[in-house]
């Protein structure tokens, strides 16, 4: 089974190496790795290009600053593994998880696994706690219109059948990307499987981008995509 890794970066110049090296590392017989780069400008895209370039199977250049959803659409778009798998490119999630992400997939019970950092005995970095209060909110809220039993929405961990996931309209540029991709996989009845990861939360100093203002946009995007087409 080939799965394709999508890689979403913005401005990660100091992680993108040690992160594709883990992912090239990673337990996958087969592996498809797409970087696509959503108009860096701190110099990652030098990085991508001097040191990346041979390593990956493909590195898309977004033509202006779109958003994590806008970037992983494209590489969706482009991946031609038989499951596709999203890839934060900031250390904060650990590629040695991928064949307990992938296990319900392969068997042939899921159709979508999401990674839960809420979930199971692996280690997690102690952090902030409001974005944990934050997280289980939209959460509740998410499955409160979805009638799904999840732990973690927000997760960068999700991983797809192709066939599935490149069925879906997905509209999302930003970080609704997450919530609307759920509500489409539950309005399509997809099987959803949650499996534990590990989790190595970033600081706002070492580069975390994830703010309020996304928070509010989640909710819109789960009253948007769980009332409407």
């Amino acid at each position: 089974m080939k799965v394709s890794v999508v890689i979403p970066v913005f401005n990660e110049r100091n992680t993108v190496e040690q992160l594709v090296n883990a992912v090239r590392g990673a337990d996958l017989a087969e592996i498809e790795i797409i970087v696509v780069d959503d108009a860096s400008t701190d110099g990652t895209q030098q990085v991508l290009k001097e040191k990346i370039s041979s390593l990956v199977n493909q590195i898309i250049y977004q033509p202006r600053n779109l958003g994590k959803g806008a970037a992983v659409r494209a590489g969706f778009a482009a991946a031609t593994g038989d499951v596709i798998l999203v890839q934060d490119a900031d250390l904060e999630y650990n590629p040695a998880d991928y064949p307990t992400l992938l296990e319900p997939i392969v068997s042939g019970k899921a159709d979508a696994v999401f990674g839960s950092r809420f979930m199971g005995g692996r280690p997690h970095r102690v952090l902030y706690f409001w974005h944990m209060v934050g997280n289980r909110f939209l959460t509740l809220l998410s499955n409160m219109f979805t009638n799904l039993n999840l732990t973690d929405v927000e997760t960068c961990y999700k991983a797809f059948r192709a066939e599935v996931i490149k069925k879906l309209d997905l509209r999302e540029n930003r970080f609704g990307f997450e919530p609307e991709v759920t509500a489409k996989l539950a309005k399509a009845n997809c099987r959803i499987y949650e499996v534990g990861i590990s989790y190595n939360g970033r600081t706002y100093s070492e580069g975390k981008k994830v703010n309020w203002k996304d928070g509010f946009h989640a909710i819109y995007a789960i009253l948007r995509y769980n009332f409407f087409p």
